[in-house]
């Protein structure tokens, strides 16, 4: 089992296979991706390893990211690698949804449990506005396939200064009968957008109180869950998760590691350039893997230091997947 000093254990990769994405979210890439072509990012052979390995330490749940991970074509073979790498029990992906529909099924067959997705309003002029792309009605058809097929489905969205009241009441109208996890996000600041931050952080505290009030419960966290905090309501079939990494203690709850697309591994989104583990992926046997990955545990920190405004080496959340 993959453990740091601190006697955190690490059951949940968040794996990036590609930087790329073709959407241009205000908070994230407004000018669009600039960045390296998809040969410069792990091929599946060096995948299979990565896998093997970080499963022959503990891990269990697989997270694909990217950028925009349906970007890459060998996408569905991915998915695959990871359902079938003994030891690993879940496979969920990050996407911002635009090719959900077209896919889900071809994906959910290659072994995909777990699909979030990204949307920022209900409004599809707004939701325009925020990601430069006017495909919210056919991402919200492709959750629909995703649900009707049997996934479980969350849905990430960005907290803004602008997020109003009606934004709230029409995303609660939304699950109130659609089964999903609405989860809120605060915005976090990069490297990039340091003035976009200050602009439009919102802290989550006060929503928090809000469900609290009007009746909504927290539930247990599972083992190989993620940062969110969720909370469930008798009236509502969709659950509610807030993620709050300006919050105090935070990282005592840290369980997840994660590789960037050039195969660097980051100890956490906000820390150093990242070490590279592509030396150690170019044979099938991962023995040296899992001998670098349990040494380099000691130098994971205790906490990040957003709250000191040190955003590390992560000049947007594109670079690995949040």
């Amino acid at each position: 089992m993959l453990e740091d000093r601190f006697g955190r254990q690490f059951y949940y990769l968040r794996l990036s296979i590609t930087e790329a994405c073709n959407f241009r979210c205000q908070y994230c890439l407004p000018d669009g991706y600039q960045g390296p072509s998809h040969e410069h990012f792990l091929n599946l052979e060096e995948i299979r390893t990565l896998i093997s390995g970080f499963a022959q330490l503990g891990t269990q749940k697989i997270r694909i990211t990217g950028g925009e991970p349906s970007l890459r074509r060998d996408l569905s073979s991915v998915i695959d690698i990871c359902r079938h790498t003994p030891g690993i029990k879940k496979v969920a992906m990050t996407t911002h949804g635009g090719r959900l529909a077209q896919n889900i099924a071809s994906w959910h067959a290659a072994g995909l449990d777990q699909i979030n997705v990204s949307i920022d309003s209900l409004d599809p002029r707004q939701f325009a506005a925020i990601t430069g792309q006017d495909k919210l009605l056919h991402i919200l058809k492709g959750i629909d396939m995703a649900l009707e097929g049997g996934m479980k489905v969350k849905v990430n969205t960005v907290l803004l200064k602008d997020f109003s009241q009606h934004r709230l009441s029409r995303f609660l109208d939304w699950i109130r009968h659609t089964p999903v996890t609405l989860r809120f996000i605060e915005l976090m600041q990069t490297g990039d957008h340091e003035a976009f931050f200050k602009q439009q952080h919102l802290s989550g505290i006060p929503l928090r109180t809000q469900l609290l009030e009007q009746g909504w419960k927290p539930l247990p966290r599972e083992l190989d869950a993620g940062p969110a905090q969720e909370f469930s309501h008798p009236d509502y079939a969709g659950r509610i998760g807030l993620i709050l990494p300006y919050s105090k203690d935070f990282c005592l709850s840290c369980n997840r590691l994660r590789v960037a697309a050039n195969g660097n591994l980051h100890l956490c989104l906000f820390s150093e350039q990242g070490v590279s583990l592509r030396p150690f992926l170019q044979s099938s046997d991962p023995a040296e893997l899992k001998g670098f990955l349990q040494e380099v545990m000691a130098s994971k920190h205790a906490t990040h230091h957003l709250n000191e405004g040190n955003t590390g080496a992560t000049r947007h959340l594109a670079m690995l997947g949040g």
